[in-house]
């Protein structure tokens, strides 16, 4: 059965790609866009909950516009929802991604002109000139300093993820403003160049290996719990995003494993590693 949340399809329009079927949907062609806003919550349905979220610059295919919705498949991840049409634009070649944990979109390339937004680690960008110590692009000029190429990947997820300690916690969340623990995991293996699914049930279907029972975790393993992920981050030491702390902390693993079996959560479900 098709997951979902990664079928680019819903109860009026199907993409048109897909196997046919008698459900008298309609058949589109997907149609390139990109997120014109800093942050847009992903949502389940159009009038939902929050799914995941959306960050400036991502890809998106958009398969149907309906009441002021659109009806969307994110590229980086294949998942499926809703998002205002007016946060949508149309889709660009990006140039550089922000590379500090977050950073301001200032009107002028001068940091006591007024700031527009805050733009969240990862968001992508075009760069279409550098004026002083600020990079232009079509929303305002934002600092080089916070700013890498896109086609210079980061080599540790560890230190990427690390870019997020005290983000608060917050379900769905896939930004330096609110993040949980499978959006960690995503940001920094996308930021890597590793392909990476939004969800950590997804994450542990498809990522890495499986570690063989009695080997010692190592730096940049992944460990899964029913609905958790975290990050190995040294001996007896992992980095998650959690509703323990409300945020992305370190944590002692054998601490968190004790912890979360308190909880009733039950036991590790498994670990892998990606290299």
């Amino acid at each position: 059965m098709s997951d979902p949340r990664l079928t680019p399809a819903n109860a009026r329009v199907m993409a048109d790609h897909l196997p046919e079927d008698d459900s008298g949907r309609a058949r589109v062609t997907p149609v390139a866009m990109q997120v014109a806003w800093p942050l847009v919550d992903l949502l389940r349905t159009s009038d939902g909950p929050r799914e995941r979220q959306l960050l400036l610059g991502d890809a998106v295919d958009v398969l149907e516009r309906h009441d002021g919705m659109a009806f969307v498949q994110a590229r980086k991840d294949g998942y499926v929802g809703y998002v205002p049409e007016e946060a949508l634009e149309p889709d660009a070649p990006a140039s550089h991604l922000v590379s500090a944990p977050a950073t301001h979109l200032y009107e002028k390339a001068d940091l006591k002109s007024p700031d527009l937004a805050t733009l969240s680690f990862g968001t992508r960008v075009a760069v279409t000139d550098q004026q002083d110590d600020f990079a232009a692009t079509a929303f305002g000029f934002i600092p080089v300093q916070h700013l890498q190429p896109v086609d210079q990947p980061f080599d540790d997820p560890v230190s990427v993820a690390q870019l997020f300690l005290g983000t608060p916690y917050l379900w769905g969340g896939n930004s330096r403003a609110g993040i949980d623990c499978s959006g960690l995991v995503q940001a920094a293996c996308l930021a890597c160049g590793i392909p990476c699914p939004g969800d950590s049930d997804l994450q542990q279907s498809t990522l890495g290996q499986p570690v063989p029972d009695g080997e010692p975790p190592q730096r940049g393993d992944l460990l899964f719990w029913k609905g958790h992920v975290a990050w190995v981050a040294g001996p007896d030491l992992i980095l998650h995003a959690n509703a323990h702390t409300m945020s992305t902390n370190f944590e002692g693993l054998q601490t968190a494993i004790a912890r979360i079996q308190a909880a009733g959560d039950g036991p590790m479900t498994a670990h892998k590693r990606l290299r």
